[in-house]
């Protein structure tokens, strides 16, 4: 997995308690190794997680090790983020954007 500085990274496991569970809205990056958008996004999403931890709460999950929740959620292209916001999936963006883009479509959300 492509790991951002400052990102946790949630498991199949672990997704109940750190995603659907969270106080705060959970900003959740469905990655992989593979995923060349994936390594552009990284930096992006540890920008958001230093500079936002007071709004929402940013994570990261394998999707080549975690199919239980890439299924669920009907994932099929890398990087996929999704808001969850009280246990419910309220927002879903595909693809590497700018920290600025990203900020812009997350502020609903938060």
């Amino acid at each position: 997995m492509i790991k951002a500085a400052g990102v946790d990274e949630v498991t199949d496991e672990t997704f109940d308690d750190e995603v659907l569970k969270a106080d705060l809205p959970v900003l959740l990056e469905f990655t992989a190794d593979w995923c060349p958008p994936c390594r552009q996004l990284a930096p992006v999403l540890g920008a958001v997680a230093a500079e936002e931890s007071d709004r929402i709460k940013v994570l990261q999950l394998d999707a080549d090790t975690n199919p239980q929740t890439v299924a669920a959620y009907g994932v099929r292209s890398m990087p996929t983020l999704m808001v969850f916001r009280d246990g419910e999936p309220v927002k879903s963006m595909v693809g590497a954007r700018s920290k600025r883009q990203l900020l812009k479509e997350l502020e609903d959300a938060m």
